[in-house]
């Protein structure tokens, strides 16, 4: 029941936490100390290093940590034609916590010219022996939060011609990686979980939005974005429910978006949190395609350093497994370590445990 083709029984969402000459070599930059040229040295330094130890815990997917990133979204986001970064009125509020004010705003038309993530993917490639893996930001995340007020109305009347030049943008975006030679994309997507939270869709229907619509019109651009990758692409997502410095922002279970999420949009596997009872039970898992599609149960939370309990990750396995075969499901992590350059709360060593906990538990489950 081992995989050769992604998402393996034993993977990771994406990010890492930083590593301190990492840090130090940001901090450096943004005082002029060093150039971008010497900053990128370090970063490339910094990068092999985690390779080495991903593949070394045993890992069969290996990402670059996004080391690269401030931001696990806005740094993939603003280097779309059309999209800008500005400083916004206040952070994105977690529970007890609030992020760097930071937004983004949709001035022209949206467009894919080139990114310079694609060159970072061919640094990943080019230094392991196992996948590599890319993950960036899925287009829902562009609208969500900000929505219309957000988005030109010179250039978007109406949001219709917004939707379809964002799905044309990413086709040619996951078009950009296969020829750069990935065979392991994952859109990472805080929207699936914010539609299941009755706060957060309290908060968009202030902002204007219709919710009911949403989850369709969502779907209809995810698809048409990754509509006739090649048979040998794998296109993951990660269904997150906010992660900053250790904390969360949406709760509520699956059971409003996962028929649709798991049986109508075209990915070849979920990355689903399940660490805490956020998330509900595991009774969503009964939409999943029989075949092909994977879930992976993300069981280990990456928010705190205690080594979950063996057995009691086993049980878990064992309950989904009575919603969606065992031979559907894998293990990870419930999310990055990392979405943001600040990182969780628990140390380099706390992580690398839990990674190798995955990885031998998978070897005990599926073989």
């Amino acid at each position: 029941m081992s995989r050769t083709r992604p998402p393996f029984r034993a993977d990771q969402v994406g990010s890492l936490l930083r590593s301190a000459a990492l840090k130090d070599a940001r901090s450096q930059r943004e005082a002029g100390a060093i150039t971008d040229a010497e900053l990128a040295r370090i970063e490339d330094e910094e990068i092999k290093k985690i390779i080495a130890k991903q593949e070394q815990v045993g890992l069969q997917s290996i990402t670059d940590g996004e080391f690269r990133r401030s931001w696990w979204h806005f740094d993939f986001l603003k280097k779309l034609d059309g999209v800008e970064g500005y400083r916004a009125a206040a952070g994105i509020q977690f529970h007890g916590v609030q992020t760097r004010a930071e937004g983004l705003r949709v001035t022209k038309r949206v467009g894919f010219s080139g990114h310079p993530m694609i060159e970072h993917f061919k640094f990943l490639k080019a230094n392991v022996t196992q996948t590599p893996k890319m993950t960036i930001p899925s287009p829902s995340v562009l609208h969500f939060r900000g929505g219309r007020k957000d988005i030109s109305k010179e250039v978007y009347p109406d949001l219709d011609g917004f939707f379809a030049d964002l799905g044309r943008a990413y086709r040619e975006v996951v078009k950009a990686f296969y020829d750069a030679g990935c065979r392991y994309l994952q859109f990472d997507d805080t929207v699936w979980a914010y539609l299941c939270s009755k706060d957060e869709l309290q908060k968009a229907r202030e902002r204007g939005e219709d919710v009911d619509r949403l989850p369709q019109i969502y779907a209809d651009t995810i698809n048409y974005a990754i509509a006739g990758r090649p048979s040998d692409m794998v296109i993951t997502t990660h269904v997150c429910r906010g992660n900053f410095r250790s904390q969360w922002i949406s709760e509520g279970g699956y059971e409003p978006v996962a028929e649709r999420l798991l049986g109508s949009i075209d990915y070849d596997g979920y990355f689903l949190e399940y660490d805490t009872e956020r998330a509900g039970g595991f009774e969503p898992l009964r939409f999943l395609p029989k075949g092909k599609k994977i879930v992976v149960l993300g069981l280990v939370t990456s928010k705190s350093g205690t080594l979950e309990s063996r057995d009691a990750v086993k049980r878990r396995i064992d309950e989904a497994s009575k919603y969606a075969p065992l031979d559907q499901l894998a293990l990870s992590p419930q999310c990055g370590f990392a979405s943001t350059e600040e990182g969780n709360l628990l140390a380099e060593e706390e992580q690398w445990a839990k990674l190798a906990m995955i990885v031998e538990l998978a070897r005990e489950v599926w073989g």
